[in-house]
C-alpha cells in the first residue's frame, strides 16, 4: 500500500512539469543565422529588383527550319564561333537523290532546247527554198503556207523548251535550297552556351521548349531586372545602378543602361523568397557590364539596386493645386 503522501507529490510533479512544457513550448524558436552576408545597398534612397544575367545578343535559341534525323553536331558547349559556322547538319540523303533527279531533268530540257534549235533552222531552210522559188507552177501557194505555219510550230516548241528549262533549273535550286536549309548556321559570332541536340535524334521545326542550341554574344553581358510595377514610377534612366552577386556581397560591379523595355509584363523569374508575390506585373530594365569584372554565368541572378528618389508616401492634393493656380 502506498503512503498517503505519494499521490499529491504526484499531481504536484506533473502540475510542474505541465507549466514547465508550457513555458519552454511557448519560447520563439532561435533565428537560424543567414548563410550569406545579403547585399548591402549603395545608396540612400533606391529601388531593388532581382536580375537576371544574359548575353549582350540576347541568349539566341537555335531550331530548324525543317524536321529530320541529326547528321552530325558541329560544335559543343563552349565553342566561339563566326558568323555562318555550321552548327548541326540533318540527314540529307533523301534531297541529295531528288538533286540528282532535277539535274537529269535540267539535261533532259537543255537538249530538247538544241533540238528545237535545230528544228527550227531545218523549217527556215525549207521556207527560205521554197520562197526562192520564182516559178508559181514549181510550188503551189498552199505549201508555202504550210512551210511557214511549220516555223511559226518550231518557234512555239522553242520556246516551250526554253521554259522547260527554266523550270528544270527552278526545280534543282529548290532541292539545293532544302540541302541548304539542311546546314543550320550560327546567325551571329557568338559562344555555344548550351547544347541539347545529340547524333541521330529527331529534330522537329517550329517553336521549342528547349532550343536544340543556345548561343549568345559575350563580349558584353547584360543583366535583366524586373521592377515592380509599383515602383515603376520612381525608375529614372540617369539613376546610378550597381549589382552583386549571389552568395558573395562583396562581388558587385556598377552596371551601365542599356534599354527599357517600355511593356510592363507579368512576373516569370522567382527569386526563391517565400515572401515573394508572383501576381505582379514588371517593368524590364536592361544594365550591361563588362564580363571580366565578375565571375558570373548566363543565366545567374544578381541582387541589383537603382538609385531612385525617395519615397515620401505623401501625394498632391488635387484641389489644393487647384487653388493655388487660380
Amino acid at each position: 500500500m502506498l503512503p498517503k503522501a505519494t499521490l499529491p507529490v504526484l499531481a504536484v510533479a506533473g502540475f510542474l512539469f505541465g507549466v514547465y512544457s508550457v513555458v519552454t513550448g511557448n519560447q520563439p524558436p532561435p533565428v537560424a543565422p543567414a548563410v550569406v552576408e545579403p547585399s548591402r545597398p549603395p545608396f540612400k534612397s533606391y529601388i531593388a529588383g532581382a536580375g537576371i544575367v544574359e548575353a549582350g545578343s540576347r541568349n539566341i535559341g537555335i531550331g530548324t527550319p525543317l524536321p529530320g534525323l541529326i547528321k552530325s553536331v558541329d560544335v559543343k558547349v563552349g565553342d566561339r564561333i563566326e558568323a555562318g559556322a555550321v552548327l548541326f547538319r540533318l540527314d540529307d540523303r533523301e534531297p541529295l537523290a531528288e538533286l540528282e533527279v532535277r539535274r537529269a531533268d535540267l539535261a533532259k530540257a537543255q537538249a530538247s532546247v538544241v533540238e528545237a534549235e535545230a528544228s527550227l533552222t531545218d523549217v527556215n531552210t525549207l521556207l527560205a527554198l521554197a520562197e526562192a522559188v520564182t516559178d508559181e507552177r514549181a510550188i503551189s501557194a498552199e505549201d508555202i503556207k504550210r512551210r511557214r505555219n511549220a516555223v511559226l510550230i518550231a518557234k512555239a516548241r522553242l520556246e516551250t523548251a526554253r521554259a522547260q528549262v527554266k523550270q528544270a533549273e527552278a526545280q534543282l535550286a529548290l532541292v539545293q535550297t532544302t540541302l541548304d536549309r539542311m546546314v543550320v548556321r550560327a546567325p551571329i559570332k557568338g559562344e555555344i552556351l548550351q547544347v541539347n541536340v545529340r547524333l541521330g535524334e529527331y529534330a522537329t521545326a517550329g517553336f521549342l521548349n528547349t532550343p536544340l542550341i543556345i548561343m549568345g554574344d559575350m563580349d558584353r553581358l547584360h543583366i535583366r531586372v524586373d521592377i515592380d510595377e509599383n515602383d515603376a514610377w520612381r525608375f529614372h534612366k540617369d539613376g546610378k545602378a550597381y549589382g552583386y552577386l549571389r552568395g558573395n556581397s562583396q562581388l558587385g560591379t556598377e552596371l551601365k543602361l542599356a534599354y527599357v523595355e517600355p511593356y510592363i509584363v507579368p512576373k516569370r523569374s522567382l527569386t526563391g523568397d517565400s515572401t515573394e508575390r508572383v501576381d505582379t506585373r514588371v517593368l524590364q530594365v536592361l544594365y550591361s557590364f563588362d564580363p571580366a569584372a565578375l565571375p558570373v554565368y548566363v543565366g545567374q541572378q544578381m541582387d541589383v539596386f537603382i538609385e531612385a528618389p525617395e519615397y515620401t508616401g505623401s501625394t498632391p492634393n488635387p484641389q489644393a493645386e487647384k487653388g493655388a493656380g487660380s
